[in-house]
């Protein structure tokens, strides 16, 4: 079983911080500055305006699902970890991420249950792929869901972890991970 989270953030910044909680300009300025082509953590802010519009408009649907599944969200837009370490990051990362990049491992043993949220993949990618509902890839099961900590924890033991075990028809070049939403920025005070 997991137990443990992993923060990726842009060497040089302070980790566990959000766009999302930014005025819009300075969010786009910001993203123009982390856009690195062909750098696989960092290629997603290339288009920064329809990025920043979607994320919000996920994090939104992702917050309000969570509620109702009886999670307490404190913050407004959540803090993103990777569950594990997903054999995916080791397949894709390229010397532009890795030469960019610090990872931060966070014990799950320090997350309040009713404070984290999960999805497979990457909210942004699972918010797309049920949008599109291509019959190659989507899982309706898994895509456009949000999971509290006991519905995920459930998944990994019985599926494993994606890649592990867990065998799905990702195409390679999405993020092939659990992803887990902190929802209470105040449990990761102590750690970085």
């Amino acid at each position: 079983m997991v137990d443990y989270l992993l923060h990726i953030y842009r060497k040089g910044s302070k980790p566990f911080q959000t766009i999302s909680d930014l005025p819009e300009e300075m969010a786009l300025q910001i993203m123009e500055q982390l856009y690195i082509e062909g750098a696989v953590f960092w290629e997603r802010f290339k288009e920064p305006r329809s990025y920043l519009s979607f994320r919000k408009q996920v994090e939104l649907t992702m917050r309000t699902a969570f509620k109702n599944k009886g999670g307490k969200p404190i913050n407004e837009h959540p803090i993103y970890l990777i569950v594990g370490r997903p054999k995916w990051m080791d397949i894709v990362s390229d010397d532009k991420t890795l030469q960019t990049t610090e990872i931060l491992r966070v014990p799950l043993s320090m997350i309040k249950r009713e404070s984290v949220s999960f999805t497979y993949p990457d909210s942004m990618v699972s918010a797309l792929m049920a949008a599109e509902q291509n019959p190659d890839y989507y899982e309706p099961e898994y895509h456009g869901k949000v999971f509290t900590f006991d519905e995920m924890m459930d998944i990994i033991e019985k599926k494993g972890l994606p890649g592990e075990g867990w065998e799905t028809r990702m195409p390679k070049h999405y993020a092939h991970y659990i992803e887990a939403q902190v929802w209470d920025r105040s449990m990761l005070e102590s750690i970085g």
